[in-house]
């Protein structure tokens, strides 16, 4: 199935339509195996591993013997460092020295990440925007501009091929927008924003970019 994307102009009026290429945006290429995996490897690999536990060693107090080992009723005591016991050591807790760290290879990402952009464009959430230009940045224009395409209230991932001022500073104030190049797709942003809005000439870079090399497909 080819699926085709409505290009609208700042007026909100489709003026065109583009399609995805077929051979790379197909149900049947879907994997949402490799969609699980991508993102947690992007999650894992920007995890802050800051968690650290204190060891006996680490433990300020006296190594002394609470009380007697037998003859009290208790359990067999240790010193006050036990990590039995409060304030005591931790065992086995982590030393802020794990490594998260997954890998993928390039293949599977690009499948994967060509996999999330077919679900959202069955689901009907990629849209289009007519490359435009804007002589000084006003937030203003970037909301009527939403407004004008009826996503202003919906969380929106708009994605560009090249860095524009006027177009960034205007878009980035928006609370629910977020401004992305083409090339840093990926899953994280694509599944939480619930619209993905594209210049045209970022479109036109997507089926360029997630084209496998010939080498990929022997």
């Amino acid at each position: 199935m080819v699926y085709t994307i409505d290009i609208y102009d700042k007026s909100g009026k489709v003026v065109s339509n583009f399609a995805l290429d077929e051979t790379i945006f197909d149900d049947a290429l879907v994997n949402k195996d490799l969609i699980h995996e991508y993102y947690l490897l992007q999650t894992s690999n920007a995890r802050h591993n800051i968690a650290s536990v204190k060891w006996r060693w680490e433990v300020h107090g006296s190594g002394r013997k609470l009380y007697k080992q037998k003859g009290t009723g208790g359990a067999r005591p240790g010193d006050k460092n036990s990590p039995v016991r409060k304030w005591g050591w931790v065992a086995f807790g982590p030393r802020g020295v794990e490594n998260y760290t997954k890998s993928m290879n390039k293949k599977a990402r690009k499948i994967a990440l060509n996999s999330i952009i077919t679900l959202k464009a069955k689901a009907g959430e990629l849209m289009g925007l007519k490359n435009l230009t804007l002589s000084a940045p006003k937030t203003k224009d970037a909301q009527e501009i939403l407004k004008n395409i009826w996503i202003a209230n919906k969380k929106v991932l708009f994605v560009v091929v090249e860095k524009d001022e006027n177009i960034l500073k205007s878009f980035r104030n928006l609370p629910k927008v977020k401004y992305l190049y083409v090339d840093y797709l990926n899953p994280a942003d694509l599944m939480w924003y619930h619209t993905v809005l594209f210049l045209e000439s970022a479109l036109a870079t997507l089926n360029m970019v997630q084209q496998p090399k010939n080498s990929e497909n022997k």
